[in-house]
């Protein structure tokens, strides 16, 4: 990073009055002999708020610092509230560059002499510009020459080394944070910096985007909630995507879509649906449904469906993160608030000698009063606000890889309320969430679990015999003669298993009498089994 670059950050993380955020007994004499050298940058703005300070401080800054901001606008367990509320308005305004020059970017990525060889009607005057990219209209003739409208994302040039320059210094303020303030292991900021570098450096990468599109649509192939544009890759680079241009009502627009007759509350649900839906059934979800990137299609306003765009940030979750979560909704929604601390203790996102009856009485205290109104009135992300700021007095430990969910969930409330004011997000999401967690713990997912290792069964069947004839003649040839247990138990269970997986295989091939008679074998064999073993 140059000298000017970060005397430029300085000076305006200073003449905001940033530095008054961080106590006096908290900075070291080196700090304050530091920002004593520093004296004609001074506060101002001392008559603003802190809020609105730090949000000015990082529009000015630039888009790297307005993305970060946007971020941590949704840590409310970070954040003061009012602070957080400041920095959810951070907009990313930025002025385009050049249309010629987006043209040249594009000609060189499909190493092409005039981008017309591809394209037609191209216009040089974007549809719309953000902080890492804008995009630009066109028509495409495909392979069965047809033509294709489209859209074409271009990365700003030069974008690459202004990110890496701004976030070396966010890693070096991050690591000075952690040793100024008591509480960084659990805000551990130097991690959520690393988040963040990685979802701003993937958003670089518009194959990736491209990736996520494509993965997205195919999980929603169709589904009456949500669309995804296609992706055209064979056009696409690591600097340039080309995807089918849609045509919809932006969801922030709500005179439009009342023009237009549109079911809201159907509308509006469905959003619930669509989040929960990728969260919990693909594990895969879109991670950026701010209102700029969610249109509603102009098609059948009676039943309404989501136009998705933008899929450069997903967020995904491991099997224990998605089952933590789904038992933590529903014993919310029950108000079981033990189940919600032991939870809490169980997943290790709080130390494991927290005292679960005091964790359980402090959530009640907070929540209580909030569910003594209708549930359709509660916010879901004023519930979690308050469960984080209760988790931060027993030393809770921030998820990174929850930073994504947490910032999309209360995307698609504030979005699922604007649209139907009286939706009951809680109504709307239990019963999803407790067939999931049915499926996941019943009768039928281990049937599903069994299923989906018959193939490795089935590889290591033939070793068994073996197997079991090494034991038996090792344990004879013992030099201890100990008195052996009777292995009578063991083959039982043995034969039993094996049963149970030719009776899968037969299934599989719908050989029905053959499957029902191995496992009627594999019953009688686990319970002869049992019945020696006792």
């Amino acid at each position: 990073m140059s000298a000017a670059r970060l005397y430029n950050i300085t000076k305006t993380l200073l003449s905001y009055g940033l530095d008054e955020l961080i106590p006096s007994q908290k900075i070291p004499w080196y700090g304050k002999v530091g920002r004593a050298c520093l004296f004609w940058l001074t506060n101002k703005h001392p008559e603003k708020p802190a809020g609105l300070r730090l949000r000015l401080a990082l529009q000015q800054l630039g888009p790297v610092w307005i993305k970060f901001g946007q971020m941590l606008s949704t840590r409310r367990d970070l954040l003061p509230l009012d602070i957080a509320l400041e920095l959810a308005l951070l907009q990313d305004q930025v002025q385009p560059f050049d249309g010629v020059l987006a043209q040249q970017l594009i000609e060189n990525a499909l190493e092409i002499d005039d981008i017309s060889e591809y394209f037609s009607d191209f216009e040089q005057t974007p549809l719309a510009s953000a902080s890492i990219a804008q995009v630009h209209t066109a028509t495409l003739v495909d392979e069965h020459n047809q033509p294709q409208k489209v859209v074409i994302k271009v990365i700003r040039p030069d974008i690459r080394e202004q990110i890496d320059a701004d976030l070396a210094l966010m890693e070096q303020f991050s690591k000075v944070v952690a040793k100024l303030i008591n509480e960084a292991k659990r805000l551990r900021p130097v991690e959520v910096v690393k988040e963040y570098k990685k979802t701003l450096l993937d958003e670089l990468d518009l194959m990736r985007e491209g990736a996520n599109a494509i993965q997205l649509k195919r999980n929603f192939e169709g589904s009456d909630s949500l669309y995804i544009p296609y992706v055209y890759s064979d056009y696409s680079r690591v600097n340039v995507l080309v995807m089918e241009r849609i045509y919809g009502i932006p969801v922030s627009d709500t005179e439009a879509l009342v023009a237009q007759n549109t079911n809201m509350k159907l509308l509006a649900e469905r959003g619930v649906e669509v989040f929960f839906t990728q969260v919990f059934r693909d594990s895969f979800f879109h991670a950026d449904m701010h209102p700029g990137n969610v249109f509603v299609s102009y098609e059948s306003p009676e039943n309404p469906k989501f136009i998705g765009i933008d899929c450069g940030i997903v967020g995904t979750l491991n099997k224990e993160d998605k089952r933590y979560l789904a038992e933590n909704f529903i014993a919310f929604f029950n108000r079981d608030y033990r189940q919600v601390a032991q939870l809490h203790v169980d997943s290790g996102w709080v130390p494991k000698d927290t005292s679960v009856e005091e964790f359980e009485f402090a959530i009640r205290t907070v929540c209580e009063p909030i569910f003594n109104k209708p549930l359709a009135e509660i916010s879901f992300g004023h519930v979690l606000v308050n469960l984080f700021n209760t988790a931060r007095r027993f030393n809770m430990q921030v998820q990174p890889q929850l930073v994504l969910l947490q910032k999309t969930l209360l995307y698609v409330e504030g979005l699922g309320r604007q649209l139907y004011p009286q939706l009951d997000l809680w109504k709307t999401a239990k019963p999803f969430l407790e067939d999931w967690v049915k499926q996941q713990v019943g009768p039928w997912s281990v049937l599903k679990q069994v299923y989906a290792n018959l193939p490795f069964w089935a590889e290591k069947m033939p070793e068994l015999p073996d197997l079991i004839y090494h034991n038996l003649k090792q344990q004879r040839n013992s030099p201890a003669p100990l008195p052996q247990p009777s292995h009578k138990p063991l083959l039982l269970g043995l034969f039993a298993g094996s049963a149970m997986i030719v009776s899968g295989l037969c299934y599989l091939q719908h050989d029905l009498v053959a499957a029902g008679i191995a496992a009627i074998c594999s019953l009688s064999g686990f319970i002869l089994a049992w019945r020696s073993a006792t």
